[in-house]
C-alpha cells in the first residue's frame, strides 16, 4: 500500500473547474445594520465562517458528471481561533465556486469542538484505475463521546492525518442532514453500491428550521449514505438577517430580468391593475351575484383554508375579459418574501410574479407539433424566482426557477447575468415555467411531452423597477402584509372540459402509433399544467415556509 509512484495525469485541456467564478460585478456596500454581511455568524457560543479560498488536495479527471471527474479542496486560509470541520469538493464540469464553514469555539468552557480520537479509512484511489493526480485517501474522524463529525479530511499519503487537523461538534450544536446532489462516482452514473460523494445538506429545511448547511460532503458506499451531522443554530438568532434596507439594496443589485416569448400573448400585470380591471369573487351558492375587488384585496376573505368556499374570475364582459387576459407588463409588479434558510446563515428572496391568465399548452410528439385546444389554460397564475443569499458577506449563491409544479436550483456561477450582477431568467410560452436558460424544454419523456418553449425577445420584465416587500416575518411589524396575500382560496375558477375530447381532437393530426403514447403522457401530468384547477396564491404554497425541493 503506497509503494507505487503514480505520476499526475496531463490534461489536454482546461476543465470548467480551472476557472474561478466571480460575479460580473463588484459587490455594493450594504447599509448598516446587525449582524448581516459582517462575515461570522454566532450560533449560540460557536463561531462560523463561510471559506471561499482553496487549496486543491486530489483531483481525477473521469466519472462523475460529464464523466469529467470532481476535485477536492481544503481551506487555503484559516482565520485565527478557527478549525476546519471538513473538505469541499465539487464536480469539474462548472466553474470553482463553494464554501464550507470553520468554527471557532467561543462559549464560557471551550467544549463545543474537540478533536477526534482517531480516522477510519473509508477509501483509498490507489486501484483506481483512470485519468487522476496521484492518490487520495478519504479519512472520517471517529467522534469523543457526545460530540459528531461534520466532515472528512482528504490526504495524498495512506499515513492517519494529525488529530489536530480537524474538529468534531458537541451533539447538541449539531442537526440531521441528508444527501443532497451527486458529485462523484468512479462511474458515469450513480453506482447504488460502489463508492459515491454528495454534498450534503440539513434533513428539515425551512424558515423555521435550525439546521445549517456545513458546505462538506458524505463519501461512503451506496446511494446517499450520510456518517454526518450538519450544525444547528442554538440561538435560533435572527439578527444576521437583513434589515428592510438592506434587502431593498440587496433587490436591486440581484433582480432577476424576465424575458417573454415572440409569441407570448398573456403578460404579468400586477394584482391592485388585475382587481381595478375587473377582476371579480365569487362565493360558492351566490355565483349570481359575483363582487368587484377592492385594489389591495381588502374585501377578500381573509386566512382561513382553500375549502372551495371562493374563487376569483376574469370580467364577465367579453371584451374586458380579453384585455385582461393579456396583462399589462408596463403595471407588472414583483413582489418579495424574505425569509431565513439554513439556520438563518442564509436569506431567501422568493420574488413572486402574477399573470392574468395561464394560456393553452402546445405539445411535440416526436416530430410534430399539436396545440392543446384548452389543456393548460387557467385563470390566474403565480410564478416565482428564488435568490438565495449568504449572511456572511451579501454573496448571491443561486437561484431557484419555479416550473409549473416542480423547478430547479442553478448556482451562480451557471447563471447568465446582465447588467451587472442581475440574473437572466426565460418564461415559457403560455405556460410562464421559469428557466434559466432559452429553448425548449420537454415536459414529458421518449420524445412526448408538454412544450416549454423560451427564447428573448423585446418583451422583458426588469423586476428591480417596480417591486414591494411583501412578507418578512423576521422584521415583525416593519412590513405590512397585503390583504390579497392572505386569501388563501383559489385565484381562478375551476375549469371543466373533457380531457378525453380534447385529447381526441389533437389525436386526430397524429400518426396511429403515437396516438396513444400521446395520451399516456397528457393524462400523466399534474392538475396544474393541464389547467383544470384554479390556482392558489403564493402563501399557501408549500414553499412558503419549506424549502424549495
Amino acid at each position: 500500500m503506497g509503494n507505487c509512484l503514480t505520476l499526475p495525469w496531463t490534461k489536454s485541456k482546461a476543465l470548467p473547474i480551472e476557472t474561478l467564478f466571480r460575479l460580473p460585478s463588484p459587490l455594493p456596500t450594504w447599509p448598516p445594520g446587525e449582524g448581516f454581511g459582517s462575515g461570522v455568524i454566532d450560533l449560540g457560543g460557536l463561531l462560523v465562517r463561510q471559506i471561499s479560498s482553496f487549496t486543491k488536495i486530489w483531483a481525477t479527471y473521469q466519472g462523475g458528471p460529464d464523466d469529467l471527474g470532481a476535485t477536492f479542496f481544503e481551506p487555503s486560509e484559516m482565520p485565527e481561533g478557527f478549525f476546519l470541520l471538513g473538505c469541499y469538493s465539487q464536480p469539474n464540469n462548472k466553474p470553482l465556486f463553494g464554501w464550507v464553514l470553520v468554527a471557532k469555539d467561543d462559549s464560557t468552557d471551550a467544549s463545543l469542538l474537540a478533536k477526534p480520537v482517531d480516522y477510519t479509512l473509508v477509501w483509498s484511489g490507489e486501484s483506481l484505475n483512470m485519468k487522476k493526480d496521484g492518490n487520495a485517501y478519504f479519512w472520517l474522524p471517529t467522534p469523543p463521546d457526545g460530540y459528531k463529525t461534520m466532515g472528512h479530511v482528504i490526504t495524498n499519503s495512506p499515513e492517519k492525518p494529525s488529530l489536530d487537523k480537524i474538529r468534531c461538534v458537541r451533539s447538541d450544536f449539531t442537526d440531521g442532514c441528508e444527501a443532497d446532489t451527486w458529485i462523484w462516482g468512479p462511474q458515469k452514473d450513480i453506482n447504488e453500491t460502489g463508492f459515491n460523494v454528495f454534498g450534503v445538506r440539513p434533513s428539515i429545511r425551512g424558515s423555521q428550521a435550525m439546521g445549517v448547511s456545513v458546505g462538506t460532503f458524505a463519501a461512503g458506499n451506496g446511494n446517499g449514505n450520510v456518517n454526518l451531522a450538519c450544525l444547528k443554530n442554538t440561538k435560533s438568532d435572527l439578527s444576521y438577517m437583513p434589515n428592510l434596507h438592506q434587502i431593498e439594496v440587496l433587490f436591486q443589485a440581484y433582480s432577476p430580468w424576465i424575458y417573454f416569448h415572440p409569441d407570448e400573448e398573456y403578460l404579468p400585470s400586477s394584482v391592485s391593475w388585475y382587481f381595478i380591471k375587473g377582476a371579480l369573487l365569487y362565493k360558492k351558492g351566490e355565483e349570481s351575484n359575483p363582487v368587484a375587488i377592492e385594489p389591495t384585496g381588502a374585501n377578500l376573505p381573509q386566512g382561513g383554508s382553500n375549502d372551495g368556499a371562493y374563487w376569483l374570475d376574469l370580467p364577465v364582459d367579453e371584451g374586458a375579459k380579453e384585455r385582461v387576459k393579456k396583462g399589462d407588463l408596463s403595471n407588472s409588479q414583483a413582489y418579495l418574501h424574505v425569509k431565513p434558510m439554513l439556520g438563518a446563515t442564509f436569506t431567501d428572496i422568493a420574488m413572486w410574479v402574477f399573470y392574468p391568465f395561464n394560456g393553452p399548452a402546445r405539445a411535440k410528439v416526436e416530430f410534430i407539433n399539436v396545440d392543446l385546444g384548452k389543456i393548460g389554460e387557467h385563470v390566474g397564475d403565480w410564478e416565482h424566482i428564488t435568490l438565495r443569499i449568504s449572511n456572511f458577506n451579501g454573496l448571491l449563491w443561486s437561484m431557484y426557477c419555479s416550473e409549473h409544479s416542480d423547478g430547479s436550483w442553478v448556482s451562480a456561477a451557471e447563471i447568465e447575468f446582465q447588467g451587472g450582477n442581475k440574473p437572466v431568467s426565460y418564461s415559457s410560452l403560455n405556460g410562464h415555467a421559469i428557466y434559466s436558460k432559452p429553448g425548449l424544454v420537454l415536459q414529458g419523456s421518449s420524445g412526448i411531452g408538454i412544450r416549454n418553449d423560451t427564447a428573448k425577445s423585446t418583451m422583458l420584465m426588469d423586476t428591480g423597477r417596480q417591486f414591494s416587500v411583501v412578507a418578512a416575518d423576521h422584521l415583525g411589524s416593519t412590513v405590512t402584509e397585503p390583504p390579497w396575500l392572505n386569501y388563501f382560496r383559489e385565484w381562478g375558477p375551476k375549469i371543466r372540459y373533457d380531457i378525453d375530447d380534447q385529447i381526441k381532437t389533437v389525436e386526430k393530426a397524429l400518426p396511429g402509433k403515437l396516438k396513444s403514447a400521446f395520451e399516456k403522457a397528457v393524462k400523466s401530468l399534474p392538475k396544474e399544467v393541464l389547467g383544470e384547477e384554479g390556482p392558489t396564491g403564493p402563501k399557501v404554497k408549500a414553499n412558503w415556509t419549506g424549502d424549495e425541493v
